[in-house]
């Protein structure tokens, strides 16, 4: 079993900055691939940013290239996600995700909320203008 906690989220003004954290327990999937995704009201749950062992490899979604930077610290089983540049359409409740199975970011299913076994219970990002 996996316990996945975010804390982090707060309310920001535009082009201020927040960091994210996601702290694991129980199994840890740290050498698998691990994903943030973010859901706004009305609107599905999308893929923000993955990444590989540990850093080995990152990923982003086009919207938060060049603002947002994912990162891992093994020892603290702790994946976080710096927020800067922060802009009203990031408002949103942030989650991290894990799953047994995504041994690699690499692929279409990465961005899928469907395809995680494995979620916390979010943190709200609330970026006014």
């Amino acid at each position: 079993q996996v316990q996945l906690v975010e804390s982090g989220g707060g309310s920001v003004q535009a082009g201020g900055s927040l960091r994210l954290s996601c702290a694991t327990s129980g199994t840890t999937y740290s050498n698998n691939c691990m994903g943030w995704f973010r859901q706004a009201p009305g609107k599905e749950r999308e893929g923000v940013a993955a990444i590989y062992s540990g850093g080995l490899s990152t990923y982003y979604t086009d919207s938060v290239k060049g603002r947002f930077t994912i990162s891992q610290d093994n020892s603290k089983n702790t994946v976080y996600l710096q927020m800067n540049s922060l802009k009203p359409e990031d408002t949103a409740m942030y989650y991290c995700a894990a799953d047994p199975y995504r041994v690699t970011c690499n692929s279409p299913g990465t961005w899928y909320s469907e395809f995680w076994t494995y979620w916390g219970q979010g943190t709200q990002v609330t970026v006014s203008s």
